[in-house]
């Protein structure tokens, strides 16, 4: 059963009106988690809906706990690790780069909005750049919508 199109559309737009981004951050523990402690304790403005999840490394970032994450509800995903040459793991930097630019390329072939999925350089001392970063991947987000008007409209094809 179907519903009639006019109540899908009046959904989707009280949706919009009320709504706000839910993005991930998962970040390197030794860089761009601090760069964001720093970006908080100097009281840089940056937008709040965002939620952290440190992790050792970049590297050791699954491309499965980005789906699972979309799959969860998150509406973006952000990772961000030590510049690199910076990894406090040595290489671990490289291998996310390449990790997740054919992960990257791999939704961009299932059709997926890739302003949901970012990648990003902080150190710890890039507190500003940090700031940044986020307020442009909210930005992003926002102007992709929530993520269940992605799934609508592939339902609406079907």
């Amino acid at each position: 059963m179907s519903l009639p199109t006019e109540v899908i559309e009046e959904n989707k737009t009280e949706i919009k009106k009320d709504w706000q981004p839910r993005v991930i951050a998962f970040l390197c523990n030794w860089c761009s988690y601090a760069g964001a402690d720093l970006a908080g304790t100097s009281r840089l403005r940056y937008d709040s809906h965002i939620e952290i999840i440190r992790v050792p490394c970049s590297g050791r970032m699954d491309p499965l706990f980005i789906l699972k994450c979309l799959e969860k509800g998150a509406d973006g995903i952000l990772v961000s690790g030590c510049h690199p040459g910076d990894c406090h793991y040595a290489t671990g930097n490289y291998y996310a780069r390449r990790k997740f630019a054919t992960f990257r390329k791999l939704l961009e072939f299932c059709g997926f909005d890739l302003r949901r999925i970012h990648f990003s350089w902080v150190s710890a001392a890039e507190g500003a750049k940090w700031s940044k970063v986020v307020n442009e991947v909210i930005s992003q987000v926002r102007e992709a919508g929530p993520i269940a008007n992605m799934y609508s409209r592939r339902e609406n094809k079907l």
